[in-house]
């Protein structure tokens, strides 16, 4: 298990998918809930990807999503990105052995910083981050799309979230709870919070829909 954030947006990826992943061979990562969860994700994708443009996924961590994605939209450029070392071998091996011509090579980001490395995107795409990092990490995914958006583009993301006016799963309490035994920094975050801060940065919650295992996919549109 990673030990945490080295500064408030750094490592997330290294603890995505609950931090259920499995060490394989060639310095390849895998997660189960990967693997469970890309489906249903990509069916959501379907219908909020743009038509064209590169898609930046933020905190790729095992790199499963980035290939199966990019796969899956042909269409689309797929720049994958992370901060730990072992999850960016893990991305480079997968884009390796991918032969996909649109997933590019990661890219080392930490949403913190007042630059990225990738100057615009016609998407953003953050799947089970905001959770296991410091609000702050949250408010610089905000940040940096912002930057990197253009009007009309979406920032995309997935995870379990608490919905005003839906019942909390026992098993999301439960997994709040450990991560704020982990780090009182991480914890679950309320859709209302989060997009409270968004509007603030030029965004607005255009779409959301409830997923299986309790998690959650959020559709905000850069103004």
């Amino acid at each position: 298990m990673a030990a945490g954030p080295r500064v408030a947006g750094a490592e997330v990826g290294a603890v995505t998918e609950r931090r259920f992943y499995e060490e394989q061979a060639g310095g390849l990562r895998s997660a189960p809930a990967a693997l469970r969860n890309r489906e249903p994700i990509a069916q959501v994708l379907s219908d909020w990807l743009p038509a064209s443009g590169l898609v930046l996924e933020v905190a790729s961590g095992t790199g499963e999503h980035a290939a199966f994605f990019a796969s899956r939209f042909p269409h689309l450029d797929w720049q994958p990105s992370d901060t730990d070392p072992l999850a960016l071998g893990s991305i480079e091996a997968r884009q390796a052995d991918s032969g996909l011509s649109n997933l590019r090579q990661p890219v080392v980001l930490d949403v913190i910083m007042d630059r990225w490395p990738v100057d615009a995107a016609a998407a953003v795409l953050s799947i089970n981050m905001v959770h296991i990092s410091p609000w702050t990490a949250a408010l610089g995914l905000l940040d940096g799309a912002n930057r990197v958006l253009q009007p009309g583009a979406p920032l995309i993301l997935y995870g379990p979230w608490i919905a005003p006016g839906v019942e909390t799963a026992p098993s999301n309490l439960a997994f709040d709870a450990d991560l704020k035994s982990r780090d009182p920094a991480w914890g679950l975050r309320r859709v209302e919070d989060f997009s409270a801060e968004a509007d603030l940065r030029g965004f607005a919650l255009s779409d959301q829909r409830e997923m299986p295992a309790n998690n959650r996919m959020l559709l905000f549109i850069r103004r």
